[in-house]
């Protein structure tokens, strides 16, 4: 994986999961179930799932389904305490050159309308507007941007 002083982006165990529920609480209004990411682990099998790790805390995590040449990433996150330093724009690299590995053609993705720094970030990162997702989140009825990202062009 990727490891830089304190920092390493790696494979996320079962073991990591109370540290991404941290994150997850943090950053989402309505929370996985921890279930859900063990499920995701142990059964899935187009699900891969990173953690990103500084000084032994888990900070942020990723995760993606891949079916054939195609990839969703599923959930994005990193901890409130560091975002702004360019940690979630080095996680999405990470996880998009991983899935370049296996010949994934397009990277897709949902984001709140709300959340211009993501989309942001995603346009940095080449990522076009591919149309919305009327009342996708459950916890307010809000809107989600359907982004995409041609890989290997």
């Amino acid at each position: 994986m990727i490891e830089q002083n304190k920092a390493s982006i790696r494979f996320m165990t079962h073991d990591d999961i109370e540290g991404v529920m941290e994150v997850e609480r943090d950053a989402f209004p309505t929370p996985w179930d921890p279930a859900i990411f063990h499920n995701e682990i142990r059964s899935n099998q187009f699900a891969h799932y990173l953690v990103y790790e500084y000084d032994g805390r888990i900070i942020g995590y990723c995760g993606m389904w891949l079916v054939m040449d195609e990839a969703q990433i599923t959930n994005i996150a990193i901890h409130s305490d560091f975002r702004g330093q360019g940690r979630g724009e080095e996680l999405l690299r990470f996880a998009i050159a991983f899935l370049g590995q296996f010949g994934v053609m397009k990277l897709s993705l949902e984001v709140r309308v709300s959340n211009h720094v993501a989309q942001q970030l995603y346009r940095k990162l080449g990522f076009q507007e591919g149309g919305i997702r009327k009342n996708y989140y459950a916890d307010n009825g809000e809107d989600a941007l359907v982004m995409w990202v041609g890989l290997h062009e």
